[in-house]
């Protein structure tokens, strides 16, 4: 019975959105769920704050779209968000992206450059996969939030910074800290708010919430018209295992989408067992 309901209120929705034109704007962050609660109202409490934020979780849970929303909360809402991957690059041009160099600091470095950090004044650095920060980037970031300050490449002139730092790891920064991979010092600065985002398959009360969504926005991108998805579909889409979480959801949601002939999505447009 109230997959029933759920089913008519999730088609409603996403038929009146489809009338309203109103796919473009910017949807409700993660869920509303029982998990999500306890997460939202610690986001809502020290979002205007300038507490470093360790999010913690799976990937696909949709850290990214949290630090994203953690800034659009605070204060400092129009200034730069500015994000960059730790597992992304080596050491040395991780460091420049970061901090910035003087020209002549190593081969190639023929202008000055400004790092993100400064880049990010007034506003918030998303450092996404904190973990996979070398051994001395820790030592060099460490500075950087205990002193509010950077050093450029090859420069001897510190620089005063004002940035908030919101950062996000797949991994278990506590157990990587027992066991020597990741500084306590730098844990502890990270994760003066720490904050777990659960996986899909402990919200699955926000399934056919994200599942709504998703039509909602590929509808608007493949110019589609889906209007309802059946309850054989969302039965489905309840029972699956989402070991991708949220964005493996939305890519099986994308392709229903796609593939779907008629105004409803069917269980042979997931491609997914029952």
């Amino acid at each position: 019975a109230r997959r029933a309901v759920e089913y008519g209120r999730l088609n409603r929705r996403i038929e009146a959105s489809a009338r309203r034109d109103e796919v473009g704007a910017v949807a409700p962050l993660m869920g509303a769920g029982r998990a999500m609660e306890e997460v939202l109202s610690t986001v809502g409490k020290i979002a205007d704050s300038l507490a470093p934020v360790l999010i913690q979780g799976e990937t696909g849970t949709g850290k990214s779209l949290l630090a994203r929303h953690i800034h659009a909360l605070s204060e400092r809402r129009e200034q730069p968000f500015l994000t960059i991957d730790c597992g992304a690059l080596p050491e040395n041009l991780l460091e420049s992206e970061l901090f910035g160099h003087v020209r002549g600091a190593f081969t190639g470095a023929v202008n000055a450059r400004r790092g993100l950090v400064q880049e990010a004044e007034g506003g918030t650095v998303f450092l996404d996969e904190i973990g996979e920060l070398s051994p001395g980037m820790q030592v060099k970031l460490l500075r950087v939030l205990q002193e509010h300050e950077i050093r450029p490449v090859g420069s001897n002139k510190v620089i005063p910074v004002d940035v908030r730092f919101v950062s996000a790891t797949h991994r278990d920064l506590a157990k990587e800290v027992e066991r020597g991979a990741f500084r306590e010092d730098l844990y502890y600065r990270l994760a003066v708010v720490p904050i777990h985002l659960p996986p899909l398959r402990e919200r699955r009360e926000d399934i056919m919430m994200f599942a709504g969504r998703f039509v909602q926005k590929y509808n608007a991108r493949y110019g589609k018209s889906i209007t309802a998805i059946s309850p054989a579909s969302l039965q489905i889409l309840a029972e699956q295992p989402w070991k991708g979480n949220i964005r493996e959801l939305e890519n099986v949601v994308e392709r229903a989408v796609l593939l779907a002939e008629g105004e409803v999505v069917t269980p042979g447009c997931l491609g997914l067992r029952p």
